[in-house]
């Protein structure tokens, strides 16, 4: 094999090891990216990322028997295993991205300004995360009021910053943490009503997203009474299923989440600090919605009981 030959060969396999280590710190650097954007996110990264990280490894032992062997005897089988994998692995990951992909049904006649009001840090990523991401990717306007920091359920020096972090990765335009006593919202109602009725005032929302009255926790009760009483001269208000949610909800109203559910568990894994509570574990969460989804004739879902709806405003989601 002449000297030429040798040179390239040995920048093809170099230029290889290069672009391979760059697609592996670029899906790394992406990463959230990848997990709101693509179903089946953490399985996809793992793939890409362990399937870069091999295919230099074969390059560079490739340009190392090079180097010290010349071709030799191995060198064919050394090249098989070093492009033609890598080539058919990159085609199956780029197929893969194409048809994993969150697909957004496109922007509703007319955005609406929606307002999701929680109790604690992590009620709107559990509850509706799912529903509020696919609003967003439609073109509505989201906002979210959390009237705790969550202090008996967790540490309220991260949760604040998690229940931000959470809000972002759906898409929501803006949340605001409160900082009421948490289990002890009861001591503090008309305050809390005070507080939703300002964010009512200055922000006008379509649309409202809160607690059921159907539900054990007595910060969730609150909310809702508290949300019926600031939104009486608005049309459509839901209500939302939390983990502590009775038997008697009873949902009447669905969102088709199917391309979502992924995205959902993704907001909710940003509240670290809650990661060990069993609601909030994947199957839980996507058990839910395959229950709620068996209700609608579809999929999976995120049902919602109705105080009462606007036509025009529910033709704006699609």
């Amino acid at each position: 094999m002449d000297s030429l030959t040798i040179v390239v060969e040995v920048i093809g396999h170099v230029a290889a090891i290069v672009s391979y280590i760059i697609v592996a710190v670029y899906v790394n650097a992406r990463r959230r990216r990848l997990r709101r954007t693509v179903r089946r996110s953490t399985r996809l990264y793992w793939l890409i990322f362990a399937g870069t990280i091999l295919f230099a490894l074969f390059n560079v032992v490739r340009l190392a028997y090079l180097a010290t062997r010349g071709m030799g005897r191995l060198a064919p089988w050394l090249d098989l295993v070093a492009e033609y994998p890598s080539a058919i692995g990159q085609s199956v990951i780029i197929i893969a991205l194409i048809a994993m992909r969150v697909r957004s049904k496109g922007r509703g006649s007319q955005p609406l300004r929606i307002l999701a009001i929680g109790a604690h840090p992590d009620d709107i990523e559990i509850a509706c995360g799912a529903t509020m991401a696919k609003f967003h990717d439609a073109g509505h306007s989201i906002r979210g009021v959390v009237m705790t920091q969550g202090e008996r359920g967790g540490n309220p020096e991260v949760r604040p910053d998690e229940a931000q972090c959470g809000a972002d990765f759906l898409g929501l335009d803006q949340v605001t943490v409160r900082n009421f006593p948490d289990t002890r919202l009861q001591e503090q109602s008309a305050e809390v009503l005070a507080t939703i009725e300002a964010v009512v005032k200055e922000f006008g929302p379509d649309m409202i997203f809160t607690h059921s009255s159907h539900d054990l926790h007595q910060d969730h009760c609150t909310v809702h009474e508290a949300t019926l009483r600031a939104a009486r001269n608005l049309g459509t208000v839901l209500c939302y299923e939390s983990p502590s949610a009775t038997q008697e909800f009873l949902p009447t109203f669905f969102v088709d989440v199917g391309d979502y559910i992924d995205v959902k568990i993704e907001s909710i894994k940003e509240h670290w600090d809650q990661r060990a509570k069993p609601y909030v574990q994947d199957e839980r969460v996507r058990g839910q919605a395959i229950f709620r989804g068996g209700q609608a004739k579809t999929r999976y879902a995120e049902g919602f009981e109705v105080v009462r709806a606007v036509f025009s405003t529910m033709e704006s989601f699609t």
